[in-house]
């Protein structure tokens, strides 16, 4: 099984235990804009969960591999920024999300309201943010290469 196909099938089994465990959750960043057909390729699966089911992820997730030492960023005031190894994949998962842009924090905490809709796979349903959405996140990062790329996409459909 290629790398690529390995992610999917991890997500697919991160879904389903938060499914089961009734997470509030929605994929973001580089893997939604690989769905959405956004993008060719991504190198992490980065998850966006609802503040209050932070300790029921970390417990699901510890279970699938293995958290990683905290990595502080400055440019980032997220209240729980969590990477996993599950698989030989990085896994982040955000809640609380925070970006700090010409000295002021963004609050990017993901809301119900913000899963705009729902892809499946195989039979597992998978919650997603909007590619719009991103694009705001990576302006307010500096990431100007991919506001770019998702403006170009959205200006073609």
């Amino acid at each position: 099984m290629n790398i690529l196909n390995k992610k999917i099938e991890l997500l697919k089994k991160i879904a389903l235990r938060f499914n089961d465990a009734n997470i509030t959750w929605a994929l973001g960043a580089s893997m939604l804009l690989y769905f959405k057909k956004i993008t060719i390729e991504f190198h992490d699966i980065d998850l966006m969960i609802a503040n209050e089911d932070v300790e029921s992820v970390q417990k699901i997730l510890s279970e699938m591999g293995e958290i990683q030492p905290p990595n502080p960023n400055s440019k980032y005031k997220t209240k729980s920024f969590m990477e996993f190894i599950i698989d030989s994949i990085d896994v982040d998962v955000m809640a609380g999300f925070s970006i700090v842009s010409d000295g002021k924090v963004h609050d990017c905490s993901l809301h119900k309201e913000q899963i705009v809709e729902w892809m499946t796979l195989e039979n597992t349903k998978i919650p997603l943010q909007s590619p719009i959405l991103w694009c705001e996140y990576y302006r307010l990062m500096g990431r100007k290469e991919k506001v770019d790329v998702i403006e170009s996409a959205l200006a073609n459909n």
